[in-house]
């Protein structure tokens, strides 16, 4: 079997980190190229420590044509930008972990629970945000079967990862360690992309998402607790949640409350139900590296070369 031919722009980010230590042991990809202008010639091991022994690349300052597949790893509004001073063939599919393309015409939204079909036809596939994958998990079943009424309320606390590499006052550890915070309370720029995949269900939602984000002091790791008012009896929620989810390999639900280690280090989903009166209540959790980025990218870019949807994603959880 020929092995897809992978690109990786901006590998020297978390998400591009991640990326290379899945592919690596990816059966049917071969890393041709990583780029970092700043590392440029740098072996990867040295940005990445992990990857020390495990890889001999070393970090190119630019893509070429001879790949397959192109997965962009640059920071907002830098992707967009790439494309636009770069001549990419129009044989190589391209995977975008930024949100430039989220909301774009000419790309498939990337979230397989709902869009795997698609996807599986589509050369250029927008990846999407990590709350974001996280939170349409929980609600995806219920805005397929039109139950998104009124108001919904979420909270989801992320690790310092989600902000990125770049040093800033609110990840500096000094600052993060023994912290918590919330930011960008009820405007997140998730909830553009939320928004528009339970219109793709439920084309007219009667409901308003009521996001709360929080900065945690750990590392990686999503988990949202979301409630709403809902009719559904709980074995009827699980029953639907069950049928929903059930040709989606990556997805789980539970029946005891999750903890984020459950999913830390893999492409896992795991969703929680309860009944309190009127509402039903939920939590979700995924870490925001795997499958809030780059494990989704990978999911994705299995679904577009016709390739087996866990293939290369079958990883542990740190559950200890």
């Amino acid at each position: 079997m020929n092995k897809i031919r992978i690109g990786i722009a901006g590998a020297s980010g978390y998400t591009g980190g991640e990326l290379l230590r899945i592919l690596l042991r990816h059966p049917a990809a071969e890393i041709i190229v990583a780029t970092s202008r700043r590392n440029a010639g740098k072996p990867v091991f040295a940005v990445h420590a992990d990857l020390l022994g495990e890889t001999d690349l070393t970090f190119s300052p630019d893509i070429h044509n001879e790949i397959d597949a192109l997965f962009l790893c640059l920071g907002h509004g830098e992707a967009a930008k790439y494309l636009q001073r770069h001549q990419i063939a129009e044989r190589i599919k391209i995977i975008d972990l930024s949100q430039d393309h989220r909301l774009a015409p000419n790309f498939v939204y990337g979230l397989p629970e709902l869009h795997k079909a698609q996807i599986a036809r589509a050369s250029r596939v927008a990846n999407p945000g990590c709350f974001a994958t996280c939170i349409q998990l929980a609600l995806l079943p219920l805005a397929q079967r039109g139950l998104l009424r009124g108001e919904i309320h979420a909270s989801a606390i992320t690790g310092s990862t989600g902000a990125g590499q770049a040093l800033t006052e609110t990840t500096h550890f000094t600052w993060r360690n023994n912290n918590l915070s919330v930011y960008k309370a009820f405007q997140h720029q998730h909830l553009a992309e939320i928004y528009q995949s339970l219109k793709f269900l439920q084309p007219t939602p009667e409901s308003q998402l009521n996001f709360i984000p929080f900065r945690g002091a750990f590392t990686r790791g999503i988990l949202s607790a979301i409630y709403l008012d809902a009719e559904l009896a709980l074995e009827e929620a699980y029953q639907l949640y069950a049928a929903y989810y059930e040709p989606h390999p990556f997805v789980h639900l539970s029946r005891n409350n999750p903890d984020v280690k459950q999913v830390v280090n893999t492409n896992n989903a795991v969703i929680y139900l309860e009944r309190h009166e009127s509402k039903l209540f939920l939590i979700s959790v995924i870490d925001n590296l795997v499958k809030g980025a780059s494990g989704q990218a990978v999911q994705n870019m299995n679904l577009m070369f016709g390739l087996e949807e866990t293939l290369g994603l079958k990883l542990k959880a740190m559950a200890y």
